[in-house]
């Protein structure tokens, strides 16, 4: 729907998903940093904590190495590597310490065949093809007046929804792993483990906001083309 050549459905959708968004990548950085800067009384650093968990579950094949970065830490489930990045490998940070040992859980994830995670694994074929082809099948069934091309179109551009949906689960789930792991370590303060939960906190709002913007443009496109308002 548009007035006076404005898309009405982007102002009351899709823009406030996205401040919504870049409110949570705002929070993100800002409590990593504010953690950053508080140092654990043990010394700890990220990889020693991401070494204690993975050998706490056994998990003695798994990697730890350093990536270039900031915040590029992730799990590799093809070469089982944990890659945590300049601001976490060798930082003793209560900061570095919880996205280290939130790594670490996805590696237990798999290692105990935590079903999300194989759900989401096995969708990412499904929710590439969506997000690659998607928005041209959309326009072009709509000029051509062909409405199952659209469909079709919305069918693959929800299929990036999913994956934001199933996501959820795995990284709050991860993130839950962690704290435990940390908690039955003995060796971080209260404190600590309160700094530790709020970086995890920030960090998983940025994937519901993630979802919450392809909800968004999802509507939006459903409202559009999906043979209600072709105006």
């Amino acid at each position: 729907m548009y007035l006076y050549g404005i898309d009405i459905y982007y102002i009351i959708l899709v823009l406030p998903a996205i401040a919504f968004s870049m409110w949570a990548q705002a929070k993100v950085n800002s409590t990593f940093n504010r953690y950053s800067r508080e140092r654990t009384y043990s010394g700890m650093t990220g990889y020693e904590a991401a070494r204690r968990i993975l050998a706490a579950n056994g998990l003695y094949h798994v990697n730890v190495e350093r990536v270039s970065g900031n915040l590029t830490d992730h799990y590799d489930p093809k070469t089982n590597v944990i890659r945590l990045s300049d601001s976490v490998f060798g930082s003793n940070s209560v900061a570095a310490v919880g996205v280290a040992a939130h790594e670490a859980g996805h590696a237990v994830q798999y290692a105990q065949n935590y079903a999300p995670i194989k759900l989401r694994a096995a969708i990412i074929p499904i929710t590439n093809i969506g997000s690659t082809l998607s928005m041209p099948l959309v326009l072009l069934g709509f000029f051509m007046g062909m409405q199952p091309l659209v469909n079709l179109g919305l069918l693959l551009f929800a299929t990036v929804a999913v994956f934001q949906l199933v996501t959820l689960p795995v990284e709050f789930n991860a993130s839950r792993r962690a704290v435990n792991a940390l908690e039955m370590g003995g060796t971080m303060a209260e404190e600590e483990i309160r700094g530790v939960k709020k970086v995890l906190s920030a960090a998983a709002m940025t994937y519901v906001a993630a979802l919450a913007v392809s909800l968004a443009n999802l509507l939006r496109l459903v409202l559009r083309f999906g043979g209600r308002d072709r105006d």
